[in-house]
């Protein structure tokens, strides 16, 4: 047995795990739906290199939209970052939080198929997670603002 080490907050039992329930898989009218709201955002804002994936609560694409000059990396970035919100059920910016509070969440990185940068949120309807949009192509703090606008577009 390895005694627990009060110094590190892992060790720190939480009262309760209520992360929101999956609910109903994403349709293709809901997807498009999320990613019109995120292209709306990155026009409004003259951010012309945004790639935008929309998946279901599996993590599995289900619409993808890609602006003129987004780099091509980004075309996987962001239906990662999307696929790590709804798999994880939560924004990816909080991997990266956790990461950045030094060695005791150094683990984070062995994750299966996790990305630790901001840019993924997963969609609720109902309190449930339907599916998640995720961006890619800008700093960290832009694709997160158009991830955000895809998920606010279901509002």
């Amino acid at each position: 047995q390895v005694p627990p080490d009060p110094n590190n907050p892992n060790e720190k039992l939480p009262e309760a795990s209520n992360p929101p329930p999956y609910g109903e898989d994403m349709n293709i009218e809901i997807a498009k739906k999320a990613a019109a709201g995120a292209i709306a955002e990155a026009k409004k804002r003259n951010w012309n290199t945004m790639c935008i994936a929309v998946v279901d609560t599996h993590g599995d694409l289900v619409y993808f939209e890609r602006q003129d000059n987004c780099q091509y990396a980004s075309i996987q970035i962001s239906q990662h970052k999307a696929r790590t919100a709804a798999r994880y059920r939560r924004p990816t910016v909080v991997f990266e939080r956790l990461l950045g509070k030094g060695p005791f969440f150094a683990y984070l990185p062995t994750l299966d198929d996790a990305i630790m940068s901001r840019g993924g949120n997963p969609i609720l309807v109902g309190g449930k997670v339907i599916g998640a949009v995720g961006a890619s192509g800008g700093t960290g703090s832009q694709d997160d603002t158009i991830s955000q606008a895809g998920v606010a577009a279901l509002k």
